[in-house]
């Protein structure tokens, strides 16, 4: 299935897109798509559906984030290592994990916003998986069975915050607009083999970042059996992976960064595409 949620920001609806590629409203059957509704008992039931006999929406409305409510965002550091090496930081040894704010969750296509005394503000095109099962001290060989499943995520960076003002990432990650994710959530039965999918992003029309998950240096099921260890994962979690090489940080001769007036265009195979224009906060 290929789930969204739809409508103006604050007020989205669940949905469905139908096997035509129809948008069909999911309201009279599930409050919203956020945790529990993640579950494989919560995935079923909307699986069962005759999506035929869900209400057809109209036009093209805005689609938000395909996860609701106040889900933990977790992030996955320099998991290529292309991009540990643009970076100039080594390989890791294990995970590296830190939090984006929930708050940075938005829209596949909504605008991005350039924060006040922004002077850095990067890309990053990236595989993100939602939790479905509760998680705690799960093994790689059972961790792919907590994933509902996966979505496109830009993860939008702020460089100037995130490494010269105290070095926390956090704060050069959170930002509203800083973690589109979407246009849906693709259910774990319809991609395969996560660690096959090609991804790619562009700025104003020209490739900047060209990769696999393929060639992550920690897989799903690693980084879902590693963070297990750290914190419960809880149904509607979002876990985004890391990106491969390409960001504006590593580029040559000297770094690029995005203005006022940019356009991002990005996906990953199976999953979708993403469009952002870039605005002042």
């Amino acid at each position: 299935m290929k789930l969204v949620r739809y409508g103006a920001i604050g007020s989205e609806k669940p949905g469905l897109i139908d096997a035509s590629g129809q948008l069909r409203d999911l309201s009279g059957q599930i409050g919203d798509l956020a945790g529990d509704a993640f579950s494989p008992a919560g995935l079923a039931k909307l699986a069962a559906l005759d999506a035929a006999k869900l209400p057809a929406v109209s036009g093209s409305p805005r689609l938000g984030s395909p996860v609701g409510g106040s889900p933990k965002f977790i992030a996955i550091g320099l998991n290529f290592a292309a991009h540990a090496a643009e970076s100039g930081l080594p390989i890791p040894a294990e995970p590296v994990v830190f939090m984006k704010g929930n708050n940075a969750l938005c829209g596949a296509n909504d605008d991005v916003e350039k924060p006040r005394g922004s002077t850095k503000l990067d890309w990053e095109v990236e595989l993100a998986l939602v939790i479905g099962t509760r998680a705690k001290y799960v093994s790689e060989a059972e961790a792919l069975k907590h994933v509902a499943g996966y979505a496109v995520c830009n993860d939008v960076s702020e460089r100037n915050f995130q490494i010269e003002r105290g070095g926390n990432w956090t704060k050069g990650k959170s930002h509203d607009t800083f973690g589109p994710l979407g246009p849906w959530l693709v259910t774990a039965d319809e991609v395969g083999d996560v660690q096959k999918l090609d991804m790619w992003l562009d700025v104003n029309g020209e490739r900047r970042q060209t990769g696999s998950t393929a060639t992550m240096i920690f897989n799903v099921a690693q980084i879902v059996s590693y963070l297990s260890g750290m914190m419960t994962l809880m149904p509607g979690d979002v876990i985004t992976t890391g990106t491969p090489p390409g960001v504006g940080m590593g580029m040559k001769p000297q770094p690029q960064f995005l203005n006022v007036g940019d356009v991002m265009t990005l996906g990953i195979a199976k999953l979708g595409e993403q469009r952002q224009k870039v605005v002042a906060a």
